[in-house]
């Protein structure tokens, strides 16, 4: 196993029998020191302030003070900790999830409900240890800039990204092209709910084209997260249904779970989504890349491509299929992602157009569309 850093964490649960399984897999990620428990969250706020961990794993449902009301609790009294939410597979689990990541949670890992205890302790193990690795990375990256410029906590980054609309780099081909973009396609993982939260409602009502977003989420979540943004955004947001008419004005969010991909309709005008059950991608489902490969083939270089915060590289090959068509593209810049892997991913490999601050892709967004 890698080594991460020294991460010390709290675990926050009501029940018994998880507070031993996070804790005990826990110790055994490198690095890593298990430095209290709780169970719940008025209890976690008195540790945080003795105990002073990086990182705190809260259950979502709890007695007394559950995760997110303890999640408002932290921030209101500016407790420097980052928080990691346990919730289930439930209408009211995803609700209060959604909520808590838009607080500016890091992410959220799903409680098992499989066939044997040895299953369950597996996928626990195999997604905190993916969470703590980028966990890791992430303040090690923030740890060594210290030193240079200051860096703000990534909850406040996301919340208040700045005034001022930062374009970091723009090509050739950006700036020369002429053609307008008649559709949006977006890709985001971890960080994804806070982000779209600030950058959606920047979209206006007359936009003039759909907007097709892939978040990395669970069924139900997606859900959970496509109500949540309808009350917040002049466009219409819902989970995408198969089978629906792609209507202009409108943003599509890829259900949890399934794959999303764009068709056409029964004239040469109109385009279908569709909604299958074909495998994951780069252990994803939804896809980025399998809904870029879509859009590609039928918008071609009338499409805006958007690579936001998020772990690993889904989206990179996609995103190769959309410049080869003639598309633009954006990727969010380092400073403002809560993960800066997807977007690295692409500004590596080339295929980046305009590098803009979580506050500047709407507005870089809409150039496109309107000239």
């Amino acid at each position: 196993m890698v080594k991460y850093m020294n991460i010390k964490v709290l675990v926050v649960d009501d029940t018994i029998m998880y507070r031993k399984i996070i804790g005990d897999v826990l110790k055994t990620i490198p690095g890593v020191e298990v430095v209290g428990m709780a169970n719940n969250g008025k209890i976690a706020l008195s540790r945080i302030k003795s105990l002073k961990p990086d990182l705190v794993t809260l259950d979502v449902e709890m007695p007394v003070m559950n995760g997110l009301e303890t999640l408002v609790a932290i921030q209101q009294e500016k407790l420097e900790v980052e928080c990691l939410m346990f919730s289930s597979l439930t209408e009211q689990g995803g609700e209060i999830t959604m909520k808590a990541l838009e607080l500016g949670a890091f992410d959220f890992v799903l409680k098992p409900d499989l066939d044997t205890p040895e299953e369950n302790l597996a996928y626990i193990q195999k997604e905190l240890s993916r969470r703590l690795k980028v966990f890791g990375q992430q303040s090690q990256l923030r740890r060594l800039l210290r030193g240079k410029r200051p860096v703000v906590p990534a909850r406040e980054r996301i919340r208040k990204p700045g005034v001022a609309t930062e374009v970091l780099q723009q090509t050739k081909a950006r700036v020369k092209r002429v053609e307008k973009s008649t559709v949006v396609a977006i890709g985001i993982s971890t960080g994804g709910p806070n982000a779209l939260t600030v950058m959606l409602p920047k979209l206006p009502a007359d936009l003039g084209v759909p907007v097709l977003i892939v978040q990395h989420m669970p069924p139900i979540f997606t859900k959970s997260l496509a109500a949540s943004l309808d009350k917040k955004c002049a466009l219409e947001v819902k989970e995408a249904v198969n089978g629906e008419l792609v209507k202009k004005n409108t943003i599509y969010i890829a259900p949890g779970g399934s794959q999303m991909k764009v068709a056409s309709g029964t004239d040469v005008h109109s385009k279908i989504l569709r909604i299958t059950d074909e495998p994951p991608e780069n252990n994803c489902k939804p896809s980025v890349d399998y809904l870029f490969r879509s859009v590609a083939r039928e918008y071609g270089s009338k499409t805006t491509g958007v690579i936001m915060t998020g772990m690993g590289a889904d989206g990179k090959l996609g995103l190769q299929d959309l410049k080869s068509a003639g598309a633009v593209s954006i990727a969010q810049n380092a400073d403002t992602c809560v993960v800066y892997g997807m977007p690295k991913a692409v500004a590596e490999a080339g295929l980046v157009d305009v590098v803009a601050s979580l506050g500047g892709i709407a507005s870089e967004i809409v150039k496109t569309v309107h000239g």
